[in-house]
């Protein structure tokens, strides 16, 4: 199972609850959302529809039209998951939210399809945990030390850039010392400047009288620096993080190891439950 597309649903939305898992936790979701519902057909309004994508990596809840994921939920946050085995048609889950960390549930009208949908997210699960064992313990120790790799390199530039600021604020303050200290009216034969260390500033473009040449030629040209690749202190170039897939890095990645491994001990529960209750549920 790589990835398995099901055909569009009805989504009734998503609403916090207090418990990752439970039966009754799911049926008062379901209520909540079926009323919500009924009162926005009411009104003329329709129920939107989406179209779920399941893999190993997620449950993905994208618009049917633009295919623009609007809810992404990993399967390690899920914890609960249920269909309706009275009519085949509502199934729901409960995943922990990456942002607020919030338990929400979410609920769908599937029609005839609830309990593939139920039964397929319960594999991709299986996969995902063995996936995890397989792979991640062992990456752990190797990712840690790129991200720490990474987060140093990124100290690094940021105190060359200081450093380079600070020297050329020397290089300016020492430039108005020696302008004002001239005497007023003299004039004094123009030579270069230097800078803090006493070496002239480097020039792309030098007169030919100032270049002494050897056995009557000239030497090489010396290339502009716009033409040159800007490297750091050291000479080597700049180091881009972004471009070797620091994102599959992040600094925190054992607090992410230790999460994912927290969500996959919980375990999902799949349970098939009856959620309509009274009349207003088979009318909604």
């Amino acid at each position: 199972l790589i990835s398995h597309e099901l055909p569009s649903f009805q989504f009734l939305g998503s609403t916090e609850v207090e418990q990752p898992k439970g039966t009754e936790v799911v049926r008062d979701a379901v209520r909540k959302l079926k009323f919500a519902r009924h009162i926005k057909k009411s009104e003329g309004q329709k129920t939107p529809k989406v179209e779920l994508q399941i893999s190993i990596y997620g449950v993905k809840i994208l618009d049917p039209k633009t295919k623009e994921v609007q809810h992404n939920c990993q399967l390690h946050r899920i914890s609960f998951c249920a269909d309706d085995k009275t009519d085949k048609r509502i199934f729901t889950f409960i995943c922990k939210d990456s942002e607020s960390n919030k338990h929400l549930c979410y609920v769908f009208d599937s029609e005839k399809c609830a309990e593939e949908i139920t039964l397929t997210i319960g594999q991709a699960f299986d996969l995902a945990y063995r996936k995890f064992l397989e792979s991640g313990g062992k990456d752990v120790e190797t990712r840690k030390q790129i991200a720490g790799l990474q987060k140093r390199i990124q100290e690094l530039e940021t105190e060359n850039t200081e450093l380079k600021n600070k020297v050329q604020d020397l290089e300016n303050q020492l430039r108005i010392t020696q302008v004002h200290g001239s005497p007023a009216g003299s004039v004094t034969p123009k030579s270069p400047s230097t800078d803090i260390f006493d070496m002239v500033p480097f020039s792309p473009i030098s007169p030919q009288s100032s270049t002494p040449t050897r056995n009557g030629t000239q030497p090489p040209p010396v290339p502009s620096r716009s033409t040159e690749i800007k490297r750091d202190l050291f000479g080597a170039e700049p180091f881009d993080p972004f471009s070797c897939g620091a994102g599959d890095f992040p600094p925190d990645i054992q607090s992410k190891l230790d999460e994912m491994q927290e969500g996959f001990k919980m375990g999902l529960t799949l349970e098939g439950t009856v959620f309509c209750l009274d009349p207003l549920d088979s009318r909604c």
